[in-house]
């Protein structure tokens, strides 16, 4: 298998709370390094399906199918998971782990552009399809791209930082991180406590370029049909937004009281709920594993049951909106 440097986020943790079937078939949503996968496969398990939508995690997935023949490497978007797996002839699962975010690798390298310790092309793409940050940045007016910075990135400068952007392409668009990076620290006015001043953009503008948001509500209303009765789904989040799209999906009985609508009133409170907590609130990572390492600092990992409630069709849940 391919070399890796990502260091799964949780991960006994996660498995633990799948508590793996013998002879189950369980996903690993974002195979990123292989550790989800790996953990998976330790267990007498009848099948793991390794999903990522990087080519390069999706070959690493690949390698790893061809040491264990009980792992499926699928290319893709997890927010396509009902396709996927329908594609391969599985209809039903018994867990679904997903890791959010970045992985090490991606971070690493510069090429890539989602990071900016090096200077890189602003890509940010997890896949090679669709616009690129760049491309974002040169055509979004100035009130989305404040939409974006406050509502993915908390990013309380979002206003001044996208009249920057404005400003800054009318005499030559922004191509490189490094250009990025330094714009916004100029607005900001240099560094201030231990994160970098362009962290919350540079968050911000990722999670637009990949729709990471709307994957999840996808990832979660497929799961709530793929998964069996006492089927788990454990998510690990790290950013505030993503956390609290899980949570209100689970306590709105699996989506039923988000997709109500003025031609179809919301079912009553007796229709029993799709999922129950199988663990009550967010599981932490340890202080040891925040030292070791420091990616897991703002990791939640939160782990529902599937009930034997029907799945009838539902629309995806929908990211939170705030005005910046």
């Amino acid at each position: 298998m391919s070399e890796t440097r990502h260091v799964p986020v949780l991960l006994a943790e996660a498995i633990e709370a799948l508590a793996p079937r013998a002879n189950g078939t369980y996903v690993d949503a974002t195979f990123g390094g292989g550790g989800y996968s790996r953990a998976l496969l330790a267990h007498p398990v009848a099948r793991v399906v390794a999903v990522d939508r990087d080519p390069a995690a999706a070959a690493r997935a690949r390698d790893l199918a061809r040491e264990d023949p009980r792992l499926l490497a699928l290319e893709g978007r997890f927010g396509e998971l009902d396709r996927l797996l329908a594609e391969a002839g599985i209809t039903r699962v018994d867990g679904i782990v997903a890791d959010l975010g970045l992985s090490s690798d991606q971070l690493d390298d510069a090429a890539r552009g989602f990071a900016f310790r090096e200077d890189g092309p602003l890509d940010m793409r997890m896949d090679p399809h669709g616009p690129t940050a760049a491309e974002l940045l040169a055509r979004l007016d100035e009130a989305a791209l404040a939409d974006i910075l406050f509502r993915y990135g908390d990013e309380p400068d979002a206003r001044r930082i996208a009249r920057a952007i404005v400003r800054r392409r009318e005499r030559a668009p922004l191509t490189r991180t490094g250009e990025l990076r330094a714009l916004v620290t100029a607005v900001k006015g240099g560094r201030s406590g231990r994160h970098d001043p362009a962290t919350r953009t540079f968050q911000a503008l990722r999670m637009a370029v990949n729709d990471e948001p709307g994957e999840l509500g996808r990832l979660l209303a497929a799961a709530t049909r793929l998964l069996v009765p006492g089927g788990r789904l454990a998510i690990v989040a790290f950013h505030s937004g993503e956390d609290r799209i899980v949570k209100r999906w689970v306590e709105s009985d699996g989506g039923r009281r988000l997709a109500g609508s003025r031609h179809r009133p919301p079912p009553p409170e007796a229709v029993p709920p799709r999922f129950v907590w199988a663990v009550r609130g967010p599981i932490l990572p340890s202080a040891a594993e925040s030292a070791r390492n420091p990616r897991a600092r703002s990791a939640r990992l939160r782990v529902a049951e599937r009930t034997d409630a029907p799945a009838e069709a539902e629309a995806e849940p929908r990211p939170e909106r705030r005005a910046a």
